[in-house]
């Protein structure tokens, strides 16, 4: 798995010519991911996708938990550049690449979940948003702590939002908020709250998100500013 996900892996050593490459197979799997969800990824799937037998791909990939990876690593990536800036709108700008990530390939969400091997693109991500840190005096620690709820803030917002082909249905938030007026127009009494709150919303794509990710930035430069 490390060999294909870190280096050129060796040709076949049987058979006729390759016909095939690693990076074709990827590239298949990952349209069907596109299409019809991750679930949809099979071994003979991908191998009817490219007009050959499974048996086929096991010379070029052990199985799917490896095809997985090298589709994860693949369709992650690497981060956008951006010039230099403050820390903090150097986070903010990694957390929403990380989120539009995610809306390409929503299925990202079921793929970077559980013990699995981490490629280089997947690794670039990280390095970008610790080199964000480097400069404020926070410990490896404490950057990487930071960097991780950063993330989990995103995945947990792309999850309510995006529409998982195949799988789990999300709701954007100009959605939510749309089925939110309608029924609170015909019962604005029986919630109160609600209905008080939705009079001043304005709708706005991912404004959950960025509220959440401006308020985590606030708590981190009061702790870097501590010390």
């Amino acid at each position: 798995m490390i060999n294909l996900l870190w280096g050129d892996p060796p040709p076949p050593t049987r058979g006729p010519k390759p016909a095939m490459t690693v990076e074709g197979i990827t590239t298949a799997a990952i349209t069907i991911a596109d299409r019809d969800g991750l679930d949809a990824v099979s071994m003979q799937r991908v191998a009817a996708e490219l007009s050959f037998t499974k048996m086929a791909l096991y010379r070029y990939v052990p199985g799917k938990a490896e095809l997985v990876s090298l589709m994860t690593d693949r369709a992650m990536g690497v981060p956008p550049h951006h010039p230099p800036q403050p820390w903090r709108q150097a986070l903010m700008d990694w957390a929403l690449d990380l989120y539009a990530a995610f809306e390409r390939h929503p299925w990202l969400l079921l793929s970077t979940v559980g013990r699995r091997a981490l490629g280089p693109n997947e690794l670039t991500w990280m390095d970008f948003g610790v080199r964000a840190l480097m400069e404020t005096g926070l410990n490896g620690g404490q950057q990487l702590d930071a960097l991780m709820t950063i993330a989990g803030q995103v995945r947990t917002l792309a999850h309510q939002t995006l529409t998982l082909t195949g799988g789990t249905v999300g709701m954007s938030e100009e959605n939510l908020t749309s089925a939110l007026a309608e029924i609170l127009a015909s019962q604005p009494d029986r919630f109160p709250g609600l209905a008080t709150a939705m009079k001043s919303v304005e709708g706005s794509q991912n404004q959950g998100l960025t509220f959440g990710l401006e308020r985590f930035l606030d708590g981190l430069e009061l702790l870097i500013k501590r010390g």
